[in-house]
């Protein structure tokens, strides 16, 4: 790599760390920066997860105020994640390239959609039942699963499920969120660490600027309002689905 590359996956790093930690788009600069400098499809997605677990190190750090006192419901949903994460990465591994690169528009608009959604806070959070506990449980291990294999915007999917089924605020349902995708994409890194091409050389510049990136997010979540950061970075993944949808399909 030059330095122009690693001053390019550097400040995408930061970037990166930034939008994750608020709103889970982290790959959503990483990863075309990873594209950028040569690296081709699924290289670059798995230098990409094994760079965001600096991600979810500064990300979850930052967010400890917010997790007091929800250790009962990460000690459920933890372990969960990381099945998620597992079979996440494990289906990448097994599917071909081409059709990595076929699906890989698709995933970036949807996540846009689900994006531009608006996304309502709760007064307060519900009184639990076991039906309810357990279709949260399984919609966490499905978008981990998608955090595993292709991640981009699996944060915000997370991010709505926790607003509407439990957290009071946006920035504690952004902590759980923080917590239990670090966790998905921490197990999926380690698989590919082992059985995948990641490009070591990459994931230092990219994760140094994430792990800058996503201290600052938490902060930014507790004081301004989410609704115009969320609007433009819907705009921001539509734009790249597009560019990507192109490239791919012409």
């Amino acid at each position: 790599m030059s330095w122009l590359d690693v001053a390019l996956l550097f400040v995408a790093g930061i970037g990166g760390g930034l939008t994750g930690s608020i709103a889970g788009l982290a790959s959503l600069t990483t990863y075309p920066a990873l594209l950028v400098i040569g690296l081709p499809p699924v290289a670059a997605n798995v230098t990409n997860t094994v760079a965001l677990v600096f991600n979810g190190i500064g990300s979850v750090s930052a967010s400890l105020p917010e997790l007091r006192g929800q250790r009962a419901a990460l000690v459920r949903l933890v372990p969960i994640a990381a099945v998620g994460g597992a079979a996440g990465g494990a289906l990448l591994l097994t599917i071909p390239a081409r059709g990595f690169e076929n699906v890989v528009p698709v995933l970036l608009a949807a996540s846009a959609v689900a994006i531009a959604l608006p996304q309502r806070a709760r007064v307060a959070p519900p009184r639990p039942s076991a039906a309810r506990t357990a279709l949260v449980g399984i919609a966490v291990l499905a978008i981990c699963l998608y955090g595993g294999f292709f991640g981009a915007a699996a944060g915000v999917l997370m991010l709505a499920l926790f607003l509407r089924t439990g957290s009071a605020s946006m920035a504690y349902a952004n902590a759980t969120k923080n917590v239990v995708l670090g966790t998905a994409n921490g197990v999926a890194a380690i698989i590919f660490a082992v059985f995948a091409p990641v490009d070591w050389t990459a994931v230092v510049p990219l994760g140094v600027g994430c792990l800058l990136g996503s201290r600052i997010g938490p902060a930014i979540v507790r004081r301004v309002p989410g609704t115009p950061l969320r609007l433009a970075i819907a705009a921001a993944g539509i734009a790249l689905a597009v560019k990507l949808g192109i490239d791919t399909y012409r």
